[in-house]
């Protein structure tokens, strides 16, 4: 089996974004989600899934499910663990804030090797999850994900405990931040659609309460 290294940065994004899109939601991967995730045309996108097939990274039919075979499911565990333990590395010993490590953790993840994941992964203490609550795949096999639900599923007046955040907006992380809502924070769905944290109260814009995921309490 090829090493990770060995693919190329395209390849390796490709693969990634693939295996993320589906991690909370394998409905969501499609073309234009593949397309929109990378920044590419789906026409673009297209082109590279034919390339993954080609590869015997994917399976994919014209107009059918975009499903990753057993190797490209390696290959796209082996970068999500690349990115995520370089996120938790920046925020931890670097300094940076969760909004800022995705962007870093994008260029970083095609240079380093193995050997420095492995040394950083062991400075860490071996983390389960990055700054933003996604787990963190082990070396071999897949990881668990947490019994999480979107915030947006909730009904009001529960309360729950946020699980993970997703980083697609900085700007949105910024705001949590200020406000509290992070992960193993307490909160409660209101009302009037509103997230209490604590004793203050934080008004939800569009997107945020299906960018929180939590753990609803008993």
């Amino acid at each position: 089996m090829t090493d990770v290294g060995d693919l190329t940065p395209s390849t390796q994004d490709y693969l990634k974004a693939l295996w993320s899109l589906g991690e909370w939601d394998p409905a969501a991967v499609t073309v234009t989600a593949l397309a929109e995730r990378l920044g590419v045309r789906t026409s673009t996108a297209s082109d590279g899934l034919r390339k993954l097939a080609e590869q015997g990274f994917v399976e994919h039919a014209p107009y059918g499910a975009i499903v990753l075979t057993d190797s490209g499911t390696a290959f796209a565990l082996a970068m999500v663990r690349r990115h995520r333990l370089l996120e938790t590395y920046l925020e931890s010993e670097l300094g940076y804030s969760w909004d800022e490590v995705h962007d870093e953790a994008e260029s970083l993840e095609h240079a380093v090797s193995d050997v420095f994941l492995d040394r950083i992964d062991a400075i860490l203490g071996h983390p389960t999850r990055d700054p933003h609550g996604d787990p963190i795949p082990p070396k071999a096999g897949e990881p668990a994900p947490p019994q999480a639900v979107p915030l947006a599923s909730l009904t009001q007046g529960t309360s729950a405990i946020v699980s993970r955040i997703s980083d697609s907006s900085p700007d949105r992380l910024r705001a949590f931040a200020a406000a509290g809502i992070l992960p193993d924070a307490v909160v409660r769905l209101g009302a009037n659609g509103d997230l209490s944290v604590g004793q203050e109260s934080y008004a939800l814009a569009e997107g945020d309460a299906e960018a929180v995921w939590v753990i609803p309490q008993s």
